[in-house]
């Protein structure tokens, strides 16, 4: 067995455990997100902090481009030495999304398919299978039901009333979690007219792409804050700065996504980012306290010296030397 069909089995396994114990889909997602986040915090915690002890060495890498403007080489040399030093990875927070994308493609395997990975003897398969079946055909047919297993006499109310009976076990606030959101705005909107009766069925699925983009954005803000009491915005090097462009357009990467993938995998991110924000702020809380776990970043380059200065800023630069030594010459 190869390993993605171990994780998209273990996916399948942890979700219909979580359903045993509490019946909810939704609920089932949101505790194995938590479960994901509890397992990958330390990743977190090495993210957290290597982009809060970022923003604290902004003032030095200023001085390193104003000293070696027009030295770029010399500059980047310069700089790796210096994140070497603080013990600073500029490319720390891309690491758990990067880790996190063989879940999310497991995850999407499992709602798409749960036949294949959701075990045959849980509860949850009973639940999901019927819905994806009938998910399938309604798809096949443009979202018109064109059901055998309903009498062909039957009324249009006796038809919906036992779709709602199947669609019923997987849906979470309002939303089913196994269709798209693209194809809830074909069945509602386009189908019931840009009225309240069209739109108001959408309108949850429209809130979650909202909350996966704003909490991605959220996220973005807490870690690049900067402890300095002046507030001013402090210079960046070119790689945090390119950095930070592309982690910039991650959030409406995921909402892009999020409305051709399964509803419930966007409830998977917008949970994981309103569970990272909760982890984040607690390892803030933690290193403003001056608790032992504090990174060595804030203190090494945050403290004042004895005359009341800065004490990066009274240190000569590691480049002085090397830059009399070009004027000498």
């Amino acid at each position: 067995m190869n390993p993605w069909t171990l994780l998209v089995d273990l996916l399948g396994s942890v979700l219909a455990f979580f359903y045993q114990i509490i019946p909810v889909y939704g609920i089932s997602i949101i505790l194995l997100t938590i479960t994901i986040g509890i397992v990958l915090f330390p990743l977190t915690l090495k993210q957290t902090r290597s982009m809060r002890a970022m923003q604290e060495i902004q003032p030095e890498v200023k001085k390193l481009q104003k000293e070696l403007k027009g030295d770029r080489e010399e500059l980047n040399k310069q700089l790796m030495e210096l994140y070497k030093e603080r013990g600073v990875n500029p490319a720390a927070g891309c690491l758990p999304l990067v880790l996190q994308m063989p879940v999310w493609f497991a995850l999407f395997s499992v709602l798409r398919n749960p036949a294949g990975a959701i075990p045959e003897s849980s509860d949850l398969f009973d639940v999901v299978v019927p819905a994806q079946r009938l998910l399938e055909q309604m798809r096949d047919n443009g979202g018109v039901l064109l059901d055998g297993r309903f009498p062909r006499d039957a009324s249009l109310p006796i038809i919906e009333e036992a779709v709602e009976a199947i669609f019923a076990p997987v849906k979470f606030l309002g939303m089913n979690l196994m269709i798209n959101p693209s194809d809830a705005f074909s069945w509602f909107v386009t189908r019931g007219g840009f009225d309240l009766t069209g739109i108001l069925p959408f309108l949850p699925y429209l809130l979650l792409i909202a909350v996966i983009v704003a909490a991605g954005f959220y996220q973005q803000v807490q870690t690049t804050r900067t402890r300095s009491s002046n507030g001013q915005a402090a210079a960046q090097s070119s790689q945090a700065e390119s950095m930070q462009k592309a982690m910039r357009f991650m959030p409406i990467l995921f909402g892009v996504f999020s409305w051709n993938f399964p509803t419930g995998l966007g409830l998977y991110w917008a949970a994981s980012n309103v569970f990272r924000i909760g982890q984040q702020a607690l390892i803030i809380r933690m290193d403003d306290s001056g608790g032992d776990d504090a990174p060595s970043a804030g203190t090494q380059s945050d403290g004042p010296d004895e005359a009341g200065g800065n004490g990066d800023q009274s240190r000569p630069s590691p480049n002085a030397s090397k830059k009399k030594r070009r004027r000498r010459k």
